[in-house]
């Protein structure tokens, strides 16, 4: 009995928005740290560009909302990396490991619409997409370490977030 033809359409799954706002988000750090650039200052080159030149695809703002959020709280995700790297510096790691972990470990820390088990896949993914053959299986280590403790960073960021009653009253 002859194999029956693959069809690679039906066994590669559909890109959603956010996974492509991720992917964009991860060639902007990754383009920053490269040429050495601030990315807030190269996110902002290119939402100019793409308001310019129709060639340009438009930056998505969910793209927005990871460069920024993780352009702001950089020191504590490269910090909570780090502590999970276990004889390991951030520096050593492939450029684009970085800049995938900073996103995905951002998002467990702060995308509260963003359930945990996705945003730890969706890095995954990117690291098969982007990077070396061990990636995926490193990514999914060290957020598999961060998943752990992100319900409490969550927790702790919404009590700093929440009202404070008014003395006076």
């Amino acid at each position: 009995m002859a194999e029956q033809p693959v069809d690679r359409k039906s066994t590669f799954k559909k890109l959603g928005a956010r996974h492509k706002a991720r992917r964009r988000a991860v060639d902007l750090l990754f383009e920053a740290e490269a040429r050495d650039v601030d990315v807030a200052d190269l996110l902002a080159e290119r939402v100019e560009l793409a308001g310019h030149d129709q060639s340009v695809a438009p930056v998505h703002a969910y793209t927005h909302t990871l460069v920024e959020g993780v352009a702001d709280d950089l020191d504590r995700v490269d910090g909570t990396i780090e502590s999970y790297l276990q004889d390991w510096a951030l520096s050593r790691l492939p450029a684009v490991d970085r800049a995938i972990l900073r996103i995905a470990v951002w998002e467990l820390f702060h995308a509260t619409d963003v359930p945990p088990v996705v945003a730890v896949d969706e890095a995954v993914e990117l690291a098969k997409e982007l990077s070396t053959d061990d990636s995926p299986s490193f990514v999914n280590g060290v957020l598999g370490q961060v998943v752990l403790v992100a319900p409490q960073v969550r927790a702790a960021a919404a009590a700093t977030r929440a009202p404070r009653p008014d003395p006076r009253s």
